[in-house]
């Protein structure tokens, strides 16, 4: 085999309460990426998708991806990568987590499964890397394994794959704004005051105890960020006000995702999550903002070959 087509799912980082280690996929939208190798050395890469990119290879993310790879495992060859189907960067759903899974993903199966699932999220973080100024794994530990996963540390790399409720639905919405993840991150404070750190660690405990059993109360209200979101949501027009009625609606919790500027809320039933779907359209209609919106059940799929 020396060419194949991979899926690498769109993601939410940090899930409110877990800042850069706790990440869960999203099934139904992402990247798909052509890979192909032969003999030689090197790499081309083809964007056929509208969505504007890179026309500097050293300036995609897939590429220290790939050179990762080859660092890791000793090979060389001639590598094509041909960029189908591209989440919109700085949508705030792992825009560049999914290409760098999908690449990952795909030259892994080409040389025969070579490395472990964990080491491939190794080499996504490098093009994570790239895109943000940061070696972080909540959007491409989800993006390559699926489900919800935390990092209990990153010295060494530590993932744990968490349990997914059967009724865990989340409704999500893309508002056409760009947020940079490089500047949502130096807005924020390098010190957390002591009591906000003990309500955070309080939520990252309810958050993984909810998993667990499955108690679809308990992770919604885990899901507060004291860290990050007080100082990302002045990016989203109006959070506040979104939050107050979706939770009104029925929600469990709302929360932006990643550095925004999509936010997502999660729900118990696919109804309520439609519901907030359906608030999340009328609050950027009245702003005149466009955007897309989906509803999924989260599920435990991650990278994968399709034909």
């Amino acid at each position: 085999m020396n060419k194949i087509k991979v899926f690498a799912p769109a993601s939410i980082a940090n899930m409110g309460c877990g800042f850069d280690i706790i990440g869960m996929a999203l099934d139904e939208v992402g990247d798909v990426l052509e890979i192909s190798i032969e003999d030689g050395d090197g790499l081309t890469i083809e964007n056929e998708t509208n969505v504007p990119l890179p026309a500097d290879p050293e300036e995609n993310v897939v590429t220290p991806v790939i050179r990762k790879f080859m660092e890791m495992t000793g090979k060389k060859a001639k590598v094509g990568i041909r960029i189908l189907k591209k989440i919109y960067p700085g949508s705030g759903i792992g825009s560049s987590a999914a290409s760098c899974a999908a690449a990952a993903f795909g030259i892994n199966e080409l040389f025969d499964h070579i490395l472990t699932e964990e080491e491939l999220v190794v080499c996504a973080m490098e093009g994570e890397n790239l895109a943000s100024g940061g070696y972080h794994a909540d959007n491409a530990a989800p993006a390559v394994m699926g489900g919800i996963v935390l990092i209990r540390g990153y010295e060494p790399l530590d993932l744990i794959k968490l349990p997914v409720p059967g009724n865990l639905y989340c409704a999500v919405i893309h508002p056409h704004m760009i947020v940079s993840t490089k500047e949502a991150r130096s807005i924020l404070p390098q010190q957390v005051p002591l009591h906000n750190a003990i309500r955070q660690w309080g939520n990252v405990g309810g958050l993984v105890a909810g998993l667990y059993s499955s108690d679809i109360s308990l992770i919604g209200r885990s899901m507060q960020d004291y860290v990050a979101e007080p100082y990302r949501k002045q990016f989203i027009p109006g959070f506040d006000t979104l939050r107050k009625n979706i939770l009104q609606a029925g929600a469990q919790a709302m929360n932006i995702s990643g550095s925004g500027p999509s936010v997502f809320a999660v729900a118990n039933h696919f109804e309520p999550a439609r519901k907030a779907e359906n608030l999340m359209k009328r609050h950027f209609e009245a702003m005149g903002i466009e955007y897309e919106t989906f509803v999924v059940k989260v599920s435990n799929k991650g990278t994968r070959v399709i034909y």
